[in-house]
């Protein structure tokens, strides 16, 4: 069925697993039947690839082609077990017995699991896509076995990433760009609203299969503000203010994410105190944003300042008071 596999996948007798795969990544992604639909030579150049690599994507496979043991289709070379002149396609040698494709330890056996199985795979080509596409069935558990041939193809793997923004962004939403190893590269909307650790989902940008395109799973990371904490839709920030403004209340300016804006601070406020900012703080699920919390932070000057000490005299030995403990 299969030419040379290394004249099919285009690389050297001496290349590298690396080479192989990217070089197999490469041709099923411009030959895959779903990039080409309709076309019958792209669908049978697709087989012979997925045959070559069959071949060379499993080290004990490759061995023993290179020493002449297997020939391109996977099937052993000489006399099998079947009668003169070759093997039985039933033997013991043949792709129905233990080391054919489609014996207990055929396909991608690497762990001596059968090529319908749940882990038939290859690092980066899951072999059960292959075999869906070439033979028209389901390739695991309760596909071949539960409803036989001519199920549904499976679909491709989902690819997983993650991508960080600043709170700004969670607040605003933005645009995105995510790069794969593989040279793939997204384009993301990050809806208003973010939240740390959600998941987006991008439908049919993973990678494909003979039932179509798996899903992309893009993690969202928030990073810490240095000045706001978000506490559900509510933003909480910390306000210093200096000690005259609480006495005798003021005008302070106050950093929001959409800017400064003017506070007043009212007169005899303490620290822990908190001023309401409707509308500053994180969007719901429907963009009503809610609000940002300023609490008050009563701050003295920094180093010595004689007139502020000789008040504060003259303030404990006149009028002592003892702040509330909780």
């Amino acid at each position: 069925m299969a030419n040379d596999p290394y004249s099919e996948l285009g690389v050297a007798r001496g290349a590298t697993a690396d080479e192989i795969r990217k070089a197999f990544r490469k041709l099923a992604k411009q030959y895959h039947p779903d990039a080409n639909p309709g076309d019958k030579a792209s669908e049978e150049r697709f087989k012979r690839l997925s045959a070559a690599f069959d071949v060379l994507g499993d080290p004990e496979k490759r061995a023993k082609f290179d020493r002449g043991e297997i020939d391109a289709d996977g099937r052993q070379q000489g006399f099998g077990g079947g009668g003169p002149g070759g093997q039985s396609p039933f033997g013991a040698g043949g792709p129905f017995g233990p080391g054919g494709p489609f014996g207990a330890g055929g396909g991608n056996a690497r762990g001596g699991r059968d090529p319908f199985g749940q882990s038939a795979q290859f690092e980066g080509a899951d072999l059960n896509d292959i075999l869906g596409q070439m033979f028209g069935q389901r390739a695991g558990a309760g596909g071949a076995r539960g409803r036989g041939f001519g199920g549904p193809p499976p679909k491709g793997a989902d690819v997983r990433g993650k991508v960080e923004i600043d709170l700004e962004e969670a607040i605003s939403g933005a645009k995105k760009r995510l790069s794969f190893s593989d040279g793939r590269v997204l384009d993301l909307t990050i809806p208003k609203g973010a939240l740390d650790g959600q998941t987006l989902r991008l439908k049919g940008q993973g990678q494909p299969g003979a039932g179509g395109p798996g899903d992309a799973l893009i993690e969202i990371g928030v990073r810490p503000h240095p000045v706001f904490r978000r506490e559900g839709d509510l933003l909480v920030m910390d306000l210093p203010i200096s000690a005259p403004d609480a006495v005798l209340g003021g005008k302070v300016t106050a950093s929001t994410p959409d800017g400064a804006v003017s506070l007043t601070v009212p007169k005899g406020s303490n620290s822990g105190q908190t001023l309401r900012l409707k509308g500053r703080g994180m969007p719901d699920a429907k963009g009503k944003r809610g609000d940002l919390l300023a609490r008050l932070i009563v701050t003295l000057p920094e180093g010595s300042d004689p007139a502020l000490e000789r008040f504060a005299e003259e303030w404990r030995r006149d009028r002592p008071y003892t702040p509330k403990r909780k």
